[in-house]
């Protein structure tokens, strides 16, 4: 019987530790490049605030398509004259002398107006110009929306790629501890043989203790790189994520070059600054406007012996014409200012242009170069692996000593760290042709 339930015990703590490495597999998702700019898409709150301003830009070219259609205004007041308004009457009216007047008070103390009034725009070329501005902008801020992406897009590649770069450094350094603490359990051995120097032990062991620390400090900055891509993404940062530890960088050639984002913002804000000076040449022009009213008047009397309240309708009908005719030169030093600003924006687009041909160079030139290196220093990391276990051979043997085993990995190790540089030189070059080419796209 206590053999039968220790072995359902144990059953059960089997399936329980199964039950539990299942969750923490399932947990540990590896999430690739496009899936972390795929939560960013959803969850990075910089982009969830440009997609707010295009709804914003949206409802203003509602709004100004608004001022087209006819307003309708409904309009009351009541007034209580405590003293009635006087008038003068010639007295020539009542047979009196010309020349002369004399004051009267008319009408009644309670007054009582309730009317609606109807306005339609037209003709006015400044509510045309309102709405082709709202148009532009809308459009401009789809673009600014793109180059947040754009950007967005550039950082988290960045990090991806860095923390890929930390995870391969912490392999190189874990492959290097491993040979270390080999070698380290051999110089023990022989110094209980006494074929060693206890100071041969010491410096293998300073090696290891120094590959212990260069893995913690190369851990703490993978720590702040995720940390950094957990927010570029938009997720928690105590959400467990692990990325994919294989670095791809596949030799890609010259990509075609489209208009570059600050190129297109850039031009459709040359759009905006003619539209807005286009609107500024229509103020002057003149407004025509079709309005119309219709209401009750009331009078109220409430004195005796006649007191009475009564209504009597009002209606009118007109068009409005509307003309500037000084203004102070307003509008004029307005017109200056506004092509001023348009010749500094074209000035802008040149610029721009100029800097994204040398920026192609410049990017094209540093990958070019870091794809030689790898290329290299890949032959480079197989020689210096193969001194290395040629002279740890040599060293059991006797025929090498401590110091040359030391300087072999020593070598091994420089030309480990050369070759991720190279790697990191290559990805973040290729990024920067991609971004500066037009072609660092979200679809």
């Amino acid at each position: 019987m206590l053999v039968s339930a220790h072995y359902r015990k144990s059953k059960i703590l089997l399936l329980l530790l199964l039950l539990i490495g299942i969750s923490q597999i399932s947990s540990a998702q590896i999430w690739t490049l496009k899936q972390c700019i795929d939560s960013a898409q959803v969850h990075n709150k910089n982009l969830q605030i440009q997609r707010n301003n295009i709804e914003i830009g949206n409802q203003k070219q509602q709004e100004a398509k608004g001022n087209l259609l006819p307003k309708l205004n409904a309009n009351t007041d009541y007034k209580y004259f405590t003293n009635l308004p006087y008038q003068f009457m010639p007295l020539s009216l009542f047979g009196g002398p010309e020349g002369k007047y004399k004051e009267a008070q008319f009408g009644v103390p309670h007054n009582i107006n309730a009317n609606l009034q109807l306005t339609l725009p037209l003709y006015n070329p400044q509510i045309k110009a309102a709405i082709q501005s709202t148009e532009i902008a809308t459009e401009l801020t789809k673009l600014q929306l793109k180059k947040s992406e754009e950007q967005i897009y550039f950082e988290i590649s960045n990090l991806y790629y860095n923390a890929q770069i930390l995870n391969r450094q912490i392999l190189f350094v874990d492959s290097n501890l491993v040979n270390a603490n080999r070698l380290l359990r051999t110089m023990q051995i022989l110094k209980e043989q006494l074929m060693a120097k206890g100071t041969d032990v010491n410096k293998v062991a300073l090696q290891v203790d120094q590959l212990n620390t260069q893995k913690a400090i190369i851990e703490s900055k993978q720590e702040q790189v995720m940390q950094a891509l957990k927010f570029s993404m938009g997720i928690s940062p105590d959400r467990e994520m692990e990325i994919s530890n294989d670095i791809s960088y596949q030799i890609d050639g010259s990509y075609t070059r489209i208009p570059s984002l600050d190129f297109q913002i850039a031009a459709t804000q040359n759009r905006l600054l003619n539209n807005e000076l286009s609107t500024l040449k229509k103020s002057s022009l003149p407004t025509i406007a079709l309005f119309g009213t219709y209401g009750v008047n009331g009078f109220g009397y409430d004195k005796k012996p006649d007191n009475f309240l009564k209504f009597h309708p009002i209606g009118f009908a007109g068009v409005q014409l509307s003309y500037n005719l000084f203004d102070g030169n307003i509008l004029r030093k307005k017109r200056v200012q506004k092509k001023i600003e348009i010749q500094n924006n074209e000035l802008q687009q040149a610029l721009v242009t100029e800097q994204n041909t040398m920026q192609i160079e410049n990017a094209m030139n540093q990958r070019n170069t870091a794809q030689k290196s790898i290329g290299l220093i890949e032959k480079q990391i197989k020689q210096s692996q193969s001194i290395y276990e040629q002279t740890i051979i040599q060293q059991k043997e006797g025929v090498a000593s401590l110091n040359d085993v030391l300087v072999a990995d020593n070598a091994l190790r420089e030309v480990q760290q050369s070759y991720i540089a190279a790697i990191v030189d290559y990805l973040k070059a290729d990024l920067e042709l991609k971004k500066v080419s037009g072609q660092l796209r979200i679809n």
